[in-house]
């Protein structure tokens, strides 16, 4: 994680996390709230296009970047865009398991974040 110093004084941290409900204990609602800039996002509960995007970077993460020695973050970044530019050279598309009708009918249900 960054040190406090990387973002500048007056801008807005947007943090995304997976909607556990670790947000909701009293100690974290305290520190947001001694925190105002900080924004936090939850990714939606049982979100099957999330299973497909986590699946990606952790398939990333032990293919490329675990155990890797990276002497820079030049480095790391042509790492990640190698494995990128491999991976792209066979794709194979993500299959859908519900028509959209009921995906989007899903989405139209959720609640809206409340913090």
């Amino acid at each position: 994680m960054p040190s406090r110093r990387a973002v500048p004084a007056g801008k807005l941290v947007h943090a995304i996390l997976d909607n556990y409900g670790t947000h909701k204990h009293p100690k974290v609602k305290a520190w947001l709230a001694r925190h105002p800039r900080w924004i936090f996002h939850f990714t939606p509960k049982s979100g099957s296009w999330l299973n497909a995007v986590e699946g990606f970077f952790s398939k990333l993460t032990r293919q490329r970047i675990r155990r890797g020695v990276f002497r820079s973050i030049v480095d790391l970044q042509a790492a990640i865009n190698r494995y990128l530019a491999e991976h792209n050279d066979h794709p194979k598309p993500f299959a859908w398991t519900k028509p959209a009708d009921a995906i989007l009918a899903k989405l139209n249900r959720l609640p809206v974040p409340s913090v």
